[in-house]
């Protein structure tokens, strides 16, 4: 009895880290930080602005001709691995730039475009795939890469079907399909407006 209750403990250590990987990463993000006990002021209306409405309306031009896009929102949990992966940019955030950003045949347009604060840190970069074994077999790529990266950090994802123009909002794992532009800008809002230190990274210039 003593031999299995030793070798279950071991067996537990090693399991929940692993199970709950993205929880601890998140809250290791935070402290070393020094965030993990702090509240900040939600944005301004004006900040709101600057990040939601190039977003929402770029993403619903970009459906209407039915270009594939992949929008990242960073929030606490740091992205910089992601923005490693693709062409940095620091570039202010516009409809123009994310529109050039997705034109099919250019050299950035199937990757991601992580935005930092009223900014775009990147593009072109690479995202981790879901694990989620329920996820429909129809879904391609973006929509796996925009699940993987909610699940493993508070990003808010957008992601926009090349097949059927689709709108697709992402977070923590969960995915919300067919939003018009309105639908986004609201659903957008509504996570930012709480944002606990959301865009001190990228700052609002």
């Amino acid at each position: 009895v003593n031999w299995i209750l030793e070798q279950g403990t071991t067996v537990i250590l090693v399991a929940l880290p692993v199970v709950f990987y993205p929880e601890l990463r998140r809250a290791l993000e935070h402290l070393g930080r020094g965030q993990l006990f702090t509240r900040l002021a939600g944005l301004g209306q004006q900040e709101l602005s600057r990040i939601v409405d190039p977003i929402a309306r770029s993403a619903w031009l970009l459906s209407e001709s039915k270009t594939g896009a992949l929008i990242v929102i960073e929030r606490e949990v740091g992205l910089e691995e992601y923005v490693e992966s693709g062409v940095r940019m620091d570039a202010a955030l516009s409809t123009e730039l994310l529109l050039n950003i997705f034109t099919p045949n250019t050299p950035l347009h199937d990757g991601a475009v992580i935005v930092r604060g009223d900014r775009v840190a990147a593009a072109g970069c690479f995202l981790p795939l879901t694990d989620n074994p329920y996820i429909s077999s129809k879904m391609g790529t973006r929509h796996r890469a925009g699940l993987g990266v909610s699940e493993q950090s508070d990003a808010l994802v957008v992601i926009v079907s090349e097949e059927t123009g689709a709108i697709s909002f992402a977070k923590a794992g969960r995915l919300e399909r067919n939003l018009d532009e309105d639908g986004l800008r609201m659903r957008l809002v509504r996570e930012l407006q709480g944002a606990v230190g959301f865009g001190r990274r990228g700052g609002f210039g």
